[in-house]
Order: structure tokens, then C-alpha cells, then sequence
């Protein structure tokens, strides 16, 4: 049950607030329907979500159940330096702080009320993936389950971010949430098993699109 209420879409991250360059791709025409959606997911969770994010949430796992925080630590940095996108960067951060605070507050688990301090005190960047593998550790989840729900609820995200930018109904964004469920899946796995140091991310057109989103004279989103 704990798995299911971290990934939920309505957990209190303020990611509602992100599209992570889904909105200037938008204005811009390059997504213009349910089709360009599926594509931007799939470039999303193949070049990015899947083997940085997810793998660093499984990594965050095992060694935050280990109460190996350095290690917490180390990814956390890792994800500072591979998020070169401003937006990115600050959505991630902030997605992460709310984890961290929920998840302190419901566990009462002390790592993690001494990690929420020091991102709270600036001391360490507090990213969403590392934030939500912390948790998962603290709540006893695997390392594949924990790479799972990170990607959906990351999906998810991005589809609702889809519905509020596009003429496109709940229906077919649930259509592509179930037909991503194969990719998400096999993701998760290989994520899992992914050793930290090999984490990668490659999705230079969504990067830019990012990039160019700081510059739109109107925004629904942050990111």
C-alpha cells in the first residue's frame, strides 16, 4: 500500500506544476497530438527517466536500507551534475524536498528527517529520484518496484501535463499510459540492475526544448 500512495498522482510533490519541455514543444508544434505525446514519453523514459532517474532511485534504495546516506549523497550529486538544464534541474529539487518532507513525516524514520535537514539547510540537492529511493528503502520496497512506480508516476505526470496542453481526452491518455506499461516495465528491470556508476541520459531534443521553455512569453508550467 505504501508503494501505491508514494506513486499516486495525487502525492504532494508539485509536479503538477512541470511539464519538463512538453509545453514548449507544444507551442512550438513539434507535439500537436496523442501521437507526438507517445513519442515525446518514449524519448522521455528511454533517453532519460529510465536509465538515469530510475537507476538512481534504485541505487537510493538499496543503500539508504543499507543507512549507507553517503552513497544517498553521492547520486544526489551525480543528478546535480547530469541535470544541465536549469528547469529540469529545479523541478527535480523541488519534486524532491516534498518527497523527502512526506515521507519524513509519515515514517518518522530519522535518516530521513537528517537528510530533509540538510536539503533544507542547502547541503545537499535533494532530487526527486534519490528522494523517492530513500523512501522506498525506508519503507521496504525491491529495487525493481521502486524503478517501476518512479516511471509511472512519472508517466503519469507527463500525461496529465499532455491533457491540460492538448485537445486530447482522459480516455486516450489512459490509452497511453496502458500502452506504455511493457516499456515501463522492462525500464524498471534493467534499472534495477544497473550498476549507479553506469547511469546515462541522452534526449538532447528535450533538453533544448527546455531550454527554449524559459524564453515563452506564456506558460502553464514551470518546466
Amino acid at each position: 500500500m505504501s508503494l501505491l500512495h508514494f506513486a499516486d498522482s495525487a502525492f504532494p510533490t508539485g509536479g503538477y506544476a512541470h511539464s519538463f519541455g512538453l509545453e514548449a514543444l507544444c507551442q512550438s508544434g513539434a507535439v500537436a497530438d496523442a501521437a507526438g505525446v507517445e513519442q515525446f514519453l518514449g524519448c522521455q523514459l528511454e533517453g532519460s527517466a529510465g536509465p538515469c532517474d530510475a537507476t538512481a532511485a534504485a541505487a537510493a534504495r538499496r543503500a539508504f536500507a543499507g543507512g549507507d546516506l553517503s552513497a544517498c549523497r553521492g547520486l544526489d550529486d551525480t543528478l546535480e551534475a547530469m541535470k544541465s538544464v536549469r528547469e529540469f534541474r529545479e523541478g527535480s529539487r523541488q519534486m524532491g524536498r516534498q518527497t523527502l518532507r512526506v515521507a519524513a513525516a509519515l515514517t518518522a524514520a530519522p535518516l530521513l528527517q537528517g537528510y530533509l535537514a540538510a536539503v533544507d539547510a542547502g547541503g545537499a540537492p535533494g532530487h526527486h529520484a534519490v528522494a523517492f529511493g530513500m523512501a522506498a528503502g525506508a519503507l521496504g520496497w525491491e529495487p525493481e518496484e521502486t524503478a517501476a512506480a518512479f516511471l509511472y508516476s512519472t508517466t503519469a505526470l507527463l500525461v496529465g501535463a499532455a491533457l491540460r496542453l492538448l485537445p486530447m481526452g482522459q480516455l486516450e491518455g489512459q490509452r497511453l499510459l496502458w500502452r506504455l506499461h511493457p516499456v515501463i516495465e522492462r525500464l524498471a528491470r534493467e534499472a534495477a540492475a544497473r550498476d549507479p556508476s553506469g547511469m546515462w541520459s541522452f534526449a538532447p531534443g528535450i533538453e533544448l526544448a527546455g531550454i527554449r521553455h524559459e524564453g515563452l512569453e506564456m506558460r502553464l508550467f514551470r518546466s
